[in-house]
């Protein structure tokens, strides 16, 4: 009988190896690490575990072998880490809709029909006006409710009754985290675009920064918690962005005996490829 184990909202469900195994393999891991990793984990598994700690002794493993992979791995709690505020996440969520070809705007007044509305990003392409409300959350098990696109959608069409005939509007909520049924249920039904950490199925946010390479820099492991939070607050959100200007890491007071180990995982993590929209264009549809 498999062993019952706690995820983060609080549900007991039985201990999957092979689920456990899938992740790894997509972090990039081999079949036979794999194996010796989730070999090792179930024989520390006990009843009432939470997945929180799975993912630690997993992470931790793989961290020995290869820290670029392991970074992979904890993508996200990575992006549960783009905070303390939600600003970081807008400024991430801008570079993927600049990855996308679009002209990108962040933190907006917009007028609308009734009153003005801030908005946190807002994305041109052509003559599409993508307007987005990011929702970030520092905490597992956290999810947007439909109570967010109910408001977000009354903000949009606020805002569309006063915009420019020429322009198509398209209203987004996009969180870190994940959306309640009722959420995605509303949300699609009122014509608003959704992106989560796992939605749309097979096109969520994961999927979109594993296939781009547009990794945020909080999920590298060799940099501490403190320096990650210097270069956030400089509005560093990519680790690409440390590839291209390593001296983001003197800014930071990163000193240089610590600075060849962390581009070191940057290149491994982001190889040097062409960074066009084509890369994210089927799975962030803008275009």
């Amino acid at each position: 009988m498999a062993i019952e184990i706690i995820k983060a909202s609080g549900k007991k469900v039985p201990f999957q190896a092979d689920k456990l195994q899938r992740s790894l393999l997509k972090a990039g891991a081999d079949p036979g690490l794999a194996g010796e990793i989730v070999a090792e984990v179930s024989s520390r598994l006990f009843p009432g575990v939470s997945t929180r700690r799975i993912h630690q002794l997993a992470f931790r493993m793989l961290r020995q072998h290869q820290s670029h992979l392991a970074a992979k791995y904890d993508l996200k709690k990575a992006m549960l880490e783009m905070g303390p505020s939600g600003f970081p996440f807008e400024i991430y969520t801008g570079e993927l809709f600049k990855a996308a070809g679009c002209l990108v705007r962040l933190d907006q007044m917009m007028e609308g029909f009734c009153v003005r509305h801030e908005v946190d990003v807002i994305a041109r392409a052509g003559s599409t006006l993508h307007i987005m409300e990011c929702k970030y959350h520092n905490q597992r098990g956290l999810i947007c409710d439909v109570k967010i696109p109910l408001y977000i959608h009354a903000r949009f069409q606020d805002i569309a009754r006063k915009s420019d005939p020429a322009l198509q509007l398209q209203g987004w909520v996009i969180t870190n985290t994940k959306f309640s049924e009722d959420a995605t249920t509303y949300g699609t039904c009122a014509g608003l675009r959704l992106l989560s950490w796992n939605y749309p199925a097979n096109r969520g946010l994961g999927e979109i920064i594993d296939t781009s390479g547009l990794y945020p820099l909080t999920c590298l492991t060799t940099l501490s918690r403190k320096e990650k939070s210097s270069l956030l607050d400089k509005k560093i959100v990519l680790s690409s962005q440390i590839a291209s200007n390593p001296g983001l890491l003197r800014e930071a007071g990163i000193g240089p005996e610590a600075q060849p180990k962390i581009l070191e995982e940057i290149r491994k993590l982001c190889p040097i490829k062409d960074a066009s929209h084509s890369d994210i264009s089927g799975l962030l549809p803008v275009l």
